[in-house]
């Protein structure tokens, strides 16, 4: 387990939270998965519009499961292919009135942390990933241009780093860094 390295003290869950590459076999509960979704529902949203979806697949549905993998980038299918659990985060861009939603990335987002710390506190571990092909990922799954895609999330427990090849082995093993917080937070002003 990589526990951050915080420089002050944050809650345990957010400390553990990790994004491994390296899943172990093992499936994740159909009430488990449903318990990180209901977190999920439960954050905050602009005009209470609630606008993140979710579509997912256990490894044991192949058809769906590999549809998903497809979608990917090369470098994700690799190790994203073992997963027990592959989603598919979405974003409502508009209102019900048609009007855009400003916010809808920044509530999916606020979902998909609510999600993330859930399935930490269950010891569950995700890996969100940005590479995969937003045209393929719309046409596979017949979304309406309401609907974009944002990110997919591969998720269970954590396996063994040495399951992984190169360059993934050493991604895996790396320790974990983050910029320190004089290069991220301000008082008042941004720096000229």
């Amino acid at each position: 387990m990589k526990h951050a390295p915080t420089t002050f003290p944050v809650q345990e869950t957010i400390r553990k939270r990790w994004s491994p590459r390296a899943f172990a076999s093992y499936p994740v509960a159909p009430e488990t998965l449903q318990q990180v979704f209901e977190a999920a529902s439960w954050a905050a949203s602009a005009m209470n519009e609630q606008p993140w979806r979710y579509i997912y697949a256990h490894h044991a549905n192949q058809e769906t499961f590999q549809k998903m993998v497809d979608c990917l980038l090369p470098g994700n299918q690799p190790w994203a292919q073992h997963a027990p659990v592959l989603i598919l985060a979405l974003a409502k861009t508009h209102y019900d009135n048609g009007n855009p939603n400003g916010a809808a990335l920044h509530d999916l987002g606020l979902a998909n942390a609510n999600l993330i710390l859930e399935a930490t506190a269950l010891g569950l571990h995700g890996h969100f990933m940005g590479g995969f092909d937003a045209a393929k990922t719309r046409e596979a799954f017949q979304l309406p241009e309401s609907l974009q895609p944002v990110t997919f999330i591969a998720l269970g427990y954590m396996g063994a780093a040495e399951q992984l090849e190169e360059p993934f082995l050493s991604r895996e093993k790396a320790p974990r860094q983050r910029k320190s917080l004089s290069e991220i937070v301000f008082h008042e002003s941004l720096p000229a």
